[in-house]
């Protein structure tokens, strides 16, 4: 069998103003940045604008690429925040984190078309829609109409109803068709390639041996030929699997270390984290490895 190195294909993801980076050999770690108060992992800690500014600096110092910022939690359950309250989380937030980064990438973490449209006018490069554009109507056209890069992940109903008894015959052909199909369809409507990056959702809508054979089948998605994103940090399979699921999700973080190790040497290129150092250490751990020639 080939290795991950020899088997290494040119992946170029084109992103606003003409920017691309280039994921081949170096992935790239996308910095979360909940400005909620009921994320499962740290709700209610950045919904401060200094406190959401801070943890930003914070991770920016910690060398994250990208910082993917959201103002609607997505756990397991949980209900949908007005469009008007949306606004007014991230969008003075992304126009005072452009204003002091310039060049740092900005992703938003939103399925309305309404908040990507104006986070794109506020500095946002990506939008992150884990409806997969299917969510609102509208969000085709935003994306059509901007030069952003967007990624397109895979989901079961809502957040509000996605673990009421998920249930496949093969989650890994099944959930790469989705994207295959959601991909084709923006390509129809006249986005770039180039644009696309796609997620198989873990823990959305997914049974923990769901979960699992998504980690182990992650190669196949390759087949599909654009920028794989994966987050599972801090996630519930990760205590699930650890006989512990009351474990705490600061107790989550070396797991999800592990993860990203092992996930980079099976495809993925963006790795969405909570804690940005040691997912980063590991990443270039691997990737030294992997394509150390």
């Amino acid at each position: 069998m080939a290795s991950t190195a020899e088997c290494v294909i040119s992946m170029i993801w084109r992103l606003r103003n003409r920017r691309s980076v280039d994921l081949s050999r170096s992935g790239l770690i996308m910095g979360v940045l909940n400005l909620t108060p009921d994320s499962f992992s740290d709700g209610g800690r950045f919904l401060e604008a200094e406190s959401a500014f801070r943890h930003a600096q914070r991770m920016v110092d910690e060398r994250a690429d990208i910082l993917d910022i959201g103002g609607e939690s997505s756990r397991p359950g949980s209900d949908p925040v007005a469009l008007d309250e949306e606004l007014r989380r991230v969008i003075p937030i992304f126009r005072r984190i452009r204003a002091r980064f310039p060049d740092l990438l900005l992703s938003v973490d939103t399925y309305k078309a309404e908040t990507a449209r104006q986070a794109i006018a506020a500095g946002a490069d990506i939008i992150n829609d884990i409806s997969a554009l299917t969510a609102d109507e509208q969000m085709m056209a935003v994306v059509k109409d901007s030069d952003a890069g967007v990624i397109l992940m895979h989901m079961r109903g809502t957040p509000k109803t996605m673990q009421i008894d998920p249930y496949y015959k093969n989650v890994v052909p099944e959930v790469i068709d989705f994207l295959k199909e959601r991909r084709d369809a923006l390509v129809r409507a006249g986005v770039d390639r180039n644009r696309i990056a796609i997620d198989p959702g873990y823990c959305f809508g997914k049974r923990l041996q769901d979960n699992v054979d998504l980690v182990r089948g992650l190669s196949r998605f390759a087949a599909l030929e654009q920028p794989i994103v994966v987050g599972v940090s801090r996630k519930s399979m990760i205590a699930q699997l650890l006989g512990d699921p009351k474990l705490p999700c600061g107790d989550r973080i070396w797991p999800t270390v592990a993860l990203t190790s092992l996930l980079r040497e099976q495809g993925a290129h963006i790795f969405r984290v909570h804690d940005v150092r040691p997912n980063r250490e590991a990443l270039r751990m691997t990737e030294s490895i992997l394509f150390n020639d």
